[in-house]
């Protein structure tokens, strides 16, 4: 009874889920398959603003949709860090911050 118990409590803990830190670019979902519109903030703008979802492309050029919209749009075209946990392709957003890397250029974050 005691090894039941025991294996219940560990298959719990191995199925919950840690929170991370995902670096990359707020883009739209619509352009992000296009590596020169990363960190085009106008552009980002536009097509989030016209119903494009808001999704995190990481250096990597991962894609992950991000839950929590109203989150992430103030940061279109910025380089950031989210952090969240990650639920098959999509971060559950806790958080959102401009990563100290991000330099201000004409057309946002380069």
């Amino acid at each position: 009874m005691k090894t039941m118990k025991w294996l219940a409590i560990a298959s719990m803990a191995c199925g919950m889920a840690f929170g991370a830190d995902y670096k990359g670019y707020i883009i739209d979902q619509s352009c992000a398959s296009d590596a020169t519109m990363k960190g085009n903030e106008a552009c980002a703008r536009k097509c989030i603003k016209k119903g494009s979802p808001a999704v995190l492309l990481t250096p990597e050029a991962k894609v992950y949709k991000l839950d929590d919209q109203a989150k992430v749009v103030e940061h279109a075209g910025h380089k950031v860090i989210v952090s969240g946990t990650l639920d098959g392709d999509t971060i559950k957003v806790e958080a959102i911050k401009i990563d100290a890397g991000c330099v201000l250029g004409p057309t946002g974050c380069q």
